[in-house]
């Protein structure tokens, strides 16, 4: 058994090998999974937040809010709800998904749920 680490040729020239976080380099997350993330946000008291960006600019720091944090939102349907509307409305953009913490008064999670395409 190998213990090497495995490189990712991520390059900027080929959209489609680039990474946005560590669950990017995971394979991808069914509802099932991404709901139990959604639930671990809430269970820890953190704040979901929604954001996207076109494929082109997910490398920048500024993504666009979709509406404001869902500050105190403990509804899982809810928060799932809200995610599939943005993908909806902006359906070539990445969607992610934030957790704020509110002790720490950062970003304790992000997950990119839906990603885009790039044209």
């Amino acid at each position: 058994m190998s213990n090497q680490v495995q490189d990712y040729p991520s390059r900027l020239s080929d959209p489609a090998s680039r990474k946005m976080g560590t669950f990017s380099y995971l394979p991808p997350m069914d509802e099932q999974k991404i709901r139990r993330q959604i639930e671990w946000i809430v269970k820890n008291g953190w704040n979901p937040a929604i954001e996207h960006t076109e494929p082109e600019n997910a490398w920048s720091h500024y993504w666009y809010m979709w509406k404001l944090p869902m500050f105190g939102e403990t509804d899982v349907e809810r928060i799932l709800a809200e995610l599939e509307a943005c993908h909806r409305a902006n359906p070539g953009n990445h969607v992610r998904l934030i957790g704020y913490d509110n002790y720490r008064q950062t970003q304790g999670t992000s997950i990119v749920v839906y990603r885009g395409r790039m044209v």
